[in-house]
């Protein structure tokens, strides 16, 4: 699959397929995620796998309160060990570190016909607590990952043209 078509193809997938994902494919996406850039090449995400039942429920359930997330066979609980490194543009590496190594894992996901959903909205203190996690560690987010039980649609994106500025902010055109 070419990466502009795993792009396009990527969707939130929020109903699974009660299949397991096989140990290969899931090897793969994290060494997705391994290979991503980070800022200084720092590398400060660090992965959870999570595959049994009645964790997926607790994360599912008691730390984001969104049942489709035990539905998938596996969480990924996307993590940061950081030192809370600021770059000179002001913002902590981590989580931009952490986007990008998420997103390489997404993208391959597609690419080997698995769904992921990116999910941000949880209590961090219960996922430490339930996976007991380290205080020092930062809980970025949960990736549910599994075979889609549908094919989602299309959702809209902004043009090119309301997104992008040549130049400067108010110019539209290139120059």
């Amino acid at each position: 699959m070419e990466v502009m078509d795993a792009i396009r193809k990527r969707r939130s997938i929020r109903s699974f397929e009660d299949k397991d994902v096989e140990e290969e494919k899931l090897k793969k996406i994290l060494e997705a995620g391994r290979l991503a850039p980070s800022a200084s090449n720092r590398q400060e995400w660090r992965y959870i796998v999570v595959r049994n039942k009645d964790m997926r429920e607790k994360l599912a359930h008691a730390a984001c309160n969104q049942s489709f997330v035990a539905q998938a066979p596996i969480v990924i609980v996307c993590c940061a060990e950081t030192d809370e490194h600021v770059m000179r543009c002001g913002q902590k590496c981590y989580p931009i570190d952490l986007a990008i190594s998420i997103d390489h894992m997404t993208l391959e996901a597609v690419e080997l016909g698995l769904g992921t959903c990116w999910i941000g909205a949880f209590y961090e203190d219960e996922v430490k607590r339930l996976l007991n996690i380290p205080e020092r560690i930062k809980v970025v987010n949960l990736l549910p990952l599994g075979y889609p039980s549908y094919e989602p649609s299309f959702t809209s994106r902004k043009s090119l043209e309301e997104i992008t500025h040549y130049e400067e902010w108010e110019k539209r055109t290139p120059s």
